[in-house]
């Protein structure tokens, strides 16, 4: 069992996974080949991040574990706060807690309030004084709230990440949270832009900048994975992105707003009855990726050999990345990445804690 590099990590049932309990797998394969922590979406079907976080805990002894992501209004705060103190503990300190705004459209239909960064700013204050064992009423943008108190022995040390894309997510992230998570297919010179974003913000706040741990997330498909699966992971993925919340990725990549306007107007693209990385068919993936999507748009990740792969590992972090998530692949997808990784690492990376949500032991 190869000691975990704490700088790397991968999703945990990446994707539309049909069985949880192919976490357990995973989780165990992680932490045997050297990944460094686990990190744990949450979709309403069959991937609830509190259940998963703890399968993961159990399944593990070393692993770093994150949620990334749940939100806040989902929940009542006395709810996540239990949540988060209890895989804080059964992990042994290796759980970080993780939010993000989610997507509005999906509130809509739930009936649900759309999360605001205010929202988010109070509900983690309000976790970080649960955790502190206060007891308090509360009236704020997260909700009203006559008395809420978990136990006043508690002095919790639990790491919040944010997941964080606009720039507005990404000022409020380094003012407020321990990690920031960004998003997939970041080009590296928008990585770097949204690094100085966040720790320009934390230094405005009176933080240490290098105290917020940044976690860029690359799309990462190796050359042994095969063809179908390949455009799923890249072809797929990101025209699904584009389907959900295509202005802002484009914005935050700077990339051409008309060609996004291309890929709506596809005749394919309009009207298609789901997210194509769950349902696109080859042949519609090929049609994508050759008529719709921009060449450089699906550059923004790893793919080709495991050493082209570890190579792109690299750059993230010469881009100020302090870790990469390794995205869209599973643990066994990877592990050519991982050894080749392995190889040509800077052991100094050794000094990141196992938690992912701390840049130094608390």
């Amino acid at each position: 069992m190869r000691t975990p590099m704490p700088e790397i990590a991968c999703y945990g049932l990446a994707g539309h996974a049909p069985s949880p309990r192919e976490l357990l797998d995973e989780a165990r394969l992680a932490e045997r080949i050297g990944i460094g922590s686990v990190f744990l979406s949450e979709r309403f079907n069959a991937k609830d991040a509190g259940v998963l976080a703890s399968a993961a805990a159990s399944a593990t002894e070393r692993i770093g574990i994150a949620t990334a992501a749940t939100n806040h209004n989902t929940r009542h705060p006395l709810v996540t706060a239990t949540m988060a103190v209890t895989l804080h503990r059964l992990s042994g300190g290796r759980y970080a807690f993780g939010l993000g705004r989610g997507i509005d459209l999906l509130f809509d239909v739930m009936g649900l309030p759309r999360v605001t960064g205010a929202q988010l700013e109070d509900a983690i204050g309000i976790y970080r004084r649960l955790w502190r064992g206060e007891a308090f009423g509360h009236s704020g943008p997260a909700g009203e709230y006559p008395l809420l108190s978990q136990d006043s022995s508690f002095d919790e040390r639990i790491p919040v990440l944010m997941m964080a894309m606009g720039d507005r997510s990404l000022r409020l992230a380094g003012r407020v949270a321990d990690g920031v998570v960004l998003h997939t297919f970041f080009t590296d010179e928008t990585l770097a832009r949204a690094v100085a974003l966040v720790r320009g913000a934390a230094e405005q706040a009176g933080r240490d900048p290098s105290s917020v741990r940044i976690w860029s997330v690359l799309a990462t498909v190796e050359d042994s994975v095969p063809e179908e699966l390949r455009l799923r992971k890249l072809v797929g993925r990101l025209a699904t992105y584009l389907q959900g919340y295509g202005d802002v990725l484009v914005a935050a990549n700077r990339w051409d707003p008309a060609a996004l306007q291309r890929f709506r107007e596809h005749p394919l693209v309009q009207g298609y009855p789901g997210a194509f990385d769950a349902v696109g068919s080859v042949e519609e993936l090929w049609r994508l990726q050759a008529e719709a999507l921009p060449a450089e748009w699906l550059a923004a990740s790893a793919s080709g050999s495991a050493e082209q792969c570890a190579q792109r590992i690299q750059q993230q972090l010469d881009a100020g990345a302090d870790s990469v998530v390794l995205h869209g692949a599973t643990p066994a997808e990877l592990e050519p990445v991982v050894e080749a990784w392995a190889q040509v690492r800077d052991a100094r990376l050794d000094r990141l804690p196992v938690n992912p949500g701390w840049t130094a032991e608390p």
